[in-house]
């Protein structure tokens, strides 16, 4: 079973607070949401792996470390995942970016796809799927299911706020994947809108309120 993991920090969860505001306006909104974002990315990036390398300082040659293995794509879920890819973009500049679209069919609650823009060589790169939000996980589990059979093979999902039932049903489907989250919320409510959450992050993040 992949890992789900909090990231607590002081900071994040300062931020945090402050995007689950309502009287926070779209400007100060989208530019905390990439704030968390770039913290989030520093913890997700804890575990790449690194390997030895020689470079001459102005004083002496010296053997230091560089990052290897697979390269970075960023793949937000489009639209509100978008709000994510820049505050990423400032820790990791040379990652490249994938789009999937989906949206959640308001009467039956499922996901649909309807966008797939993506690195030809899935199989040789870690993703990092972003969306703000993991509240049903029909989504996050559609996206995945999009990106595995494209040829992706590492994947984590990182996002702001997680309801546990979006939790389990992202872990059930793809136990491989590996979730960060800034919180864990409470739950859902009978819209499938997690409490108490932050409200419709794509409305709040391009102010189509």
């Amino acid at each position: 079973m992949g890992k789900f993991q909090v990231i607590n920090h002081p900071l994040i969860q300062h931020k945090l607070t402050i995007i689950r505001d309502k009287r926070t306006g779209t400007k100060y909104f989208r530019e905390v949401v990439n704030e968390i974002a770039r913290l989030l990315a520093y913890e997700v990036s804890r575990e790449m792996p690194v390997e030895d390398v020689e470079i001459e300082t102005p004083l002496i040659k010296s053997t230091q470390k560089q990052l290897s293995g697979k390269k970075v794509v960023i793949v937000p879920i489009l639209r509100a995942g978008l709000g994510m890819v820049d505050g990423m973009l400032d820790l990791i500049p040379a990652a490249k970016v994938g789009h999937v679209g989906m949206y959640r069919d308001h009467e039956t609650m499922e996901p649909v796809e309807y966008f797939i823009k993506l690195p030809s060589d899935l199989p040789d790169r870690q993703l990092l799927v972003v969306d703000p939000m993991l509240a049903t996980g029909g989504s996050a589990v559609a996206a995945i299911d999009a990106l595995k059979k494209r040829g992706a093979t590492n994947i984590k999902f990182v996002c702001l706020v997680a309801a546990p039932e979006g939790v389990k049903v992202l872990q059930d489907a793809h136990p491989d994947v590996d979730i960060y989250s800034a919180s864990l919320d409470d739950k859902l409510n009978e819209n499938g809108y997690i409490l108490p959450g932050l409200g419709d992050a794509g409305d709040r993040l391009f102010g189509t309120l």
